[in-house]
C-alpha cells in the first residue's frame, strides 16, 4: 500500500513513531505530512533521532490561527499533494485541526481514512477537539479504537461496523521512550532533583486555565500552598501571562523551560504524583503507573477516573487544592489500554 500519515503536533509524531516502523518494516510505501500546526522548538532534528522518526516529507508550515483559518489552510495545501500522490489510505491521529482537515481532505477526494484513537468522547462540545473528534469518526472509513469505552461510544453514535478495537499506540511509544529516556536523559542532575525528594510534575496549557491572569495566579498560588515540591515546565506564551501575575513569587513552584520529549518522559518516570489539564498526560501517566490529578471537570479517558488513578479536579471546585494532597493511587492497576498495538493496527490496515 501506499500511505499516508498526516500529523501537526509533537504528541501526533509520538503515536505516529511506532506506526511508522511497522508500516515500513512490512514492505509499505509511507509518506509523511507535517501540517506545521503547532509550533514546538523542541520538535527539531534531535527529536526525529531520539524517536527515530523520519523527517516530514512534506512541512505544510501553517502556523497559528482561528480555528477556521488553520483548518482551511491545512486543506488547501493538503490537497494538491494527495491528488498528485494518490495514496491507498490516509492515517490520521487524535483530534486536533489537522486531524479534521486530513480527514476532510481526503473524503472529497474517496481516499480510504484510518482514524487513531477514535470514538474518544468529553461530551464536551465547547471544545474544538470534541467537534474534531466527532466529525473525524464520521467521515472516516477504519476507526482504530483504543479502550472498551470508545467502543460503547462507538455503539451509541452507530459506527460499530467500522471499529476495530487494538488499544492505544501510546503504550507501544512509551515502551520505546521510556527505555531510551532512563539510558540516555540527564534532566534529572540538571535540575537537581534528588531520589529521596518528592516532586509533582505540572503542566498546565488549556486557555481556560492559563490565559485569564486571575485564574492562573489562583491555581499556582493554591498548587504552591501544598508545600510539595513542583516541576513546572512553561510553554512561552504561559510564560509572558505569568509576567502579569500579581504575584510572582512561588516558593515551591520551579519554573523550568519546556523540555525535550525523553527529558519529559524521565521526569513523569520519577514524579510522585502528575498534576495537568492535557487529555494525552492523564493517559500517558497511567501507563506509566503514576496517580494524576487533572484540572479539569471532565475527560475523554473516562476508564483512568473509574480505575481510581486519575481524579477530576476543576481549580473552580471548593476541594481545590486539598484534596490533591489526599489522592493515593490504588492496589490495582487494570490493563486499559492493551499491548503490540502498532502490530494490530497494521493487520487491521491490511486486511480492510
Amino acid at each position: 500500500m501506499k500511505i499516508i500519515q498526516v500529523v501537526g503536533a509533537r504528541p501526533q509524531f509520538v503515536k505516529l513513531a511506532p506506526l511508522s516502523k511497522v508500516i515500513r518494516a512490512a514492505g509499505h510505501e509511507e509518506l509523511i505530512v507535517h501540517s506545521g500546526q503547532h509550533y514546538d522548538i523542541q520538535m527539531n532534528e534531535v527529536f526525529f533521532r531520539d524517536m527515530e522518526i523520519p523527517a516530514p516529507d512534506f512541512n505544510l508550515s501553517v502556523g497559528s490561527g482561528t480555528q477556521a483559518v488553520q483548518t482551511a489552510e491545512i486543506l488547501s495545501l493538503l490537497e494538491p499533494i494527495l491528488i498528485k500522490q494518490k495514496p491507498d489510505l490516509l492515517i490520521v491521529y487524535g483530534d486536533t485541526n489537522t486531524t479534521l482537515a486530513g480527514a476532510l481532505a481526503a473524503s472529497k477526494l474517496q481516499i480510504k481514512i484510518a482514524h487513531v484513537e477514535s470514538c474518544l468522547r468529553s461530551f464536551n462540545r465547547s471544545m474544538p477537539e470534541e467537534i474534531n473528534r466527532i466529525v473525524t469518526d464520521h467521515i472516516s472509513d477504519i476507526l482504530l479504537v483504543p479502550t472498551q469505552k470508545a467502543m460503547e461510544n462507538a455503539q451509541r453514535e452507530g459506527l460499530t461496523d467500522k471499529c476495530h478495537l487494538v488499544g492505544d499506540i501510546m503504550v507501544d511509544s512509551l515502551a520505546f521512550g521510556i527505555d531510551k529516556a532512563r539510558a540516555e536523559s540527564k534532566v534529572l542532575h540538571e535540575l537537581k532533583l534528588k531520589a529521596d525528594q518528592p516532586y509533582y510534575l505540572l503542566t498546565l496549557h488549556r486557555p481556560y486555565n492559563v490565559d485569564d491572569p486571575k485564574k492562573l495566579n489562583h491555581i499556582l498560588s493554591s498548587l504552591d500552598s501544598l508545600g510539595t515540591k513542583i516541576v513546572f515546565p512553561v510553554h512561552p506564551r504561559t510564560r509572558k501571562i505569568l509576567q502579569s501575575l500579581p504575584n510572582k513569587q512561588f516558593s515551591n513552584i520551579g519554573f523550568v523551560a519546556p523540555q525535550a520529549y525523553l527529558d519529559f518522559l524521565m521526569l513523569m518516570d520519577n514524579c510522585s504524583l502528575m498534576l495537568s489539564d492535557s487529555g494525552g498526560i492523564q493517559k500517558e501517566a497511567y501507563i506509566l503507573g503514576k496517580p494524576c490529578v487533572t484540572l479539569r471537570p471532565e475527560t475523554e479517558w473516562v476508564e483512568t477516573v473509574e480505575s481510581g488513578w486519575n481524579m477530576l479536579l476543576p481549580p473552580e471546585d471548593s476541594s481545590f487544592p486539598s484534596a490533591i494532597s489526599g489522592f493515593q493511587k490504588p492496589e490495582t492497576h487494570p490493563d486499559i489500554f492493551g499491548q503490540n498495538v502498532a502490530q494490530r493496527m497494521l493487520e487491521v490496515l491490511e486486511r480492510e
